[in-house]
């Protein structure tokens, strides 16, 4: 009896060790899922957080490129991986979740599939069930950045561009970051000062980044950018407050925030709604 039991304890061990392959989940009971490792497992997203496309104001070029891109992997036909890099607040996450919510309007059975950084030596894993799947997917990092002895880049490297199987025909990756290499900046300039082939060493570090197709930059925005930013936003939720104010209000906001961004006009939104009463 002893013996049994402790063969099902070493059992037990091992499947959590080496857990059995993760089954492929119903798609279409959401639009959006969130992946978990340990235990794998797609969790479905009933209600994502995202704002209307109309109401990012100021990427209009990036909001172009990245829903033409999106549409075409939605018809079926190629489509590049894409990385939305640049100045923080200025809504790189919120045009994914936009782009992907405005592919689905138009009728085309799109998911997408959020993946944390932390679960990127995982993303082999989760490749396996969505190739196993008719859909199609966007799969989606958010903030994605690399330290100095941070190993995580190799995993994700092999499936945007390597390895014998490669990314799956019905994927496709999009991931936002405030660094344009993904890795900071002093650790290539160490990388070149230190390496024996500074060249080669500095490659290493920055060829993650090759592999997106599509580079979009998002800058810092001007007064007049994020005015409009507000005013969009206020005249979308009903929000009723004459130029004047709503300038001296929004101004004296960014000033105390010591930035102007899309982030800082949606706080100041935020704040004045409830100082008014309204749900957003």
């Amino acid at each position: 009896m002893k013996s049994r039991k402790s063969l099902k304890r070493i059992a037990d061990a091992l499947d959590r060790m080496s857990p059995p392959p993760a089954k492929v989940p119903d798609m279409g009971i959401a639009e959006a899922f969130v992946w978990h490792a340990s235990p794998d497992h797609l969790a479905p997203v009933q209600k994502v957080s995202r704002v209307d496309l109309p109401l990012l104001i100021g990427v209009n070029r990036s909001r172009d490129t990245l829903l033409e891109n999106t549409l075409s992997f939605a018809q079926g036909f190629p489509a590049n991986n894409a990385l939305l890099w640049g100045a923080r607040g200025m809504g790189k996450s919120s045009l994914v979740k936009a782009v992907h919510a405005e592919v689905c309007k138009r009728g085309f059975d799109l998911k997408i599939v959020e993946v944390q950084r932390e679960d990127l030596p995982s993303i082999a894993r989760l490749l396996a069930i969505l190739r196993a799947s008719k859909e199609r997917f966007v799969l989606f990092c958010d903030d994605l950045s690399f330290s100095h002895d941070d190993q995580h880049y190799k995993s994700l490297k092999a499936v945007l561009d390597g390895g014998i199987e490669g990314r799956p025909e019905n994927v496709v990756f999009y991931a936002t970051s405030n660094r344009r290499h993904l890795m900071p900046r002093d650790m290539i300039e160490n990388e070149r000062s230190s390496a024996i082939s500074p060249s080669e060493a500095t490659e290493e570090k920055v060829s993650l980044s090759d592999r997106f197709g599509l580079w979009l930059g998002f800058h810092p925005c001007t007064q007049d950018e994020y005015l409009a930013m507000i005013r969009g936003y206020c005249d979308a939720f009903g929000l009723t407050i004459d130029d004047a104010t709503l300038h001296a209000e929004a101004i004296e906001w960014q000033a105390t925030r010591g930035a102007r961004s899309g982030r800082v006009a949606w706080q100041y939104v935020t704040d004045l709604a409830g100082r008014k009463g309204v749900t957003l």
